[in-house]
């Protein structure tokens, strides 16, 4: 564990307090700032650090009991609230702080965190504490398409997000739902500020925006092809051979008309035409197959048939004709 005190190693120095050394109880140095190196390792290499989902899909990391004792001492803002940075890769995010039961010299940090400052198990990182603005606004990006059949995204990620104490722009957080882990990348805080570009999530009222997915194409509308004819199944009748009014019609004076022309059932078109599909015009509407009166030749016959003049014969009368 390396102290980066100003002073040296000693927290609180003789030179301070005129020389004489305090009770850790007993003062308060309002002039330090906490910042201490630690090799840094995943939540899944502490002890029973696999089975507590809420430290490894969070935001705290884990310090030693040393930790706590110099931050103690210190006038610092609470919730406590660190700086993570990686001078190597020259990488860095916050972090808030659960609990102080590492070992000494050790900071157990989730895995995505370990992958966000690019650092490998036994890797040195600086934690300094900082004081970050309450955040009013986050734009996220899952990073798979698979996040979408979530059915309640905002849910999910309110409930996730409880487990965290700060968000930075560069973030790649891991939830987990349903046994399945999501990455999200955090695009955008407000209120931004260029030293630090993170800011404090506890007891604030955070506004949410998603940016679609990586990988996601929006759905197109296929608009419907205008044609200039429309198609129209007719329906088949089939031809059962039945007839209407077969046989002969027969008049008052006894003469036989003849058989009265069929009219056929189904309706034939035609000559030459099919039984296939109708090709109408555009527009145009189709409410049936068009009737075909039969042809009027035995009306032509039965006007021939009849006297050229009515009433033909003598008359008689009642009177007597005078001779």
């Amino acid at each position: 564990m390396f102290n980066n005190f100003d002073d040296g190693d000693d927290a609180f120095s003789g030179a301070f307090f005129g020389g004489l050394r305090p009770n850790l109880g007993g003062f308060v140095n309002p002039n330090r700032v906490f910042s201490e190196s630690y090799r840094c390792f995943p939540i899944a290499m502490m002890q029973n650090g696999s089975e507590r989902e809420n430290v490894n899909y969070g935001g705290k990391i884990i310090l030693p009991q040393s930790a706590l004792e110099k931050l103690s001492q210190l006038n610092i803002s609470y919730p406590m609230l660190f700086k993570l940075t990686n001078g190597a890769e020259k990488k860095q995010s916050h972090a808030g702080v659960l609990e102080f039961i590492a070992e000494e010299g050790r900071a157990y940090l989730p895995q995505w965190m370990m992958e966000t400052l690019g650092t490998e198990p036994g890797s040195i990182i600086e934690v300094k504490n900082v004081t970050l603005p309450l955040g009013s606004f986050v734009k996220i990006q899952p990073q798979s398409t698979d996040f979408l059949d979530i059915t309640d995204h905002r849910a999910v990620l309110e409930k996730a997000l409880r487990n965290f104490a700060t968000l930075t722009v560069g973030d790649m957080v891991q939830i987990n739902y349903n046994d399945k882990i999501f990455e999200i990348q955090v695009l955008e805080v407000k209120p931004n500020y260029k030293e630090h570009s993170g800011i404090s999530i506890t007891e604030t009222d955070l506004e949410v925006d998603f940016a679609p997915p990586i990988g996601y194409v929006e759905p197109t509308i296929n608009k419907p092809v205008t044609k200039s004819h429309m198609v129209i199944d007719a329906p088949k009748v089939e031809n059962t051979g039945f007839a209407a009014f077969k046989g002969g019609g027969q008049s008052l004076r006894g003469k036989n008309k003849g058989k009265a022309n069929a009219v056929d059932n189904n309706m034939d078109t035609e000559e030459g035409e099919d039984d296939g599909p109708l090709n109408l015009p555009f527009g145009q509407l189709y409410f049936g197959f068009p009737v075909i009166p039969p042809p009027a030749s035995d009306d032509n016959d039965n006007e021939d048939k009849k006297p050229k003049h009515a009433f033909i014969g003598s008359g008689q009368t009642l009177r007597t004709k005078k001779k």
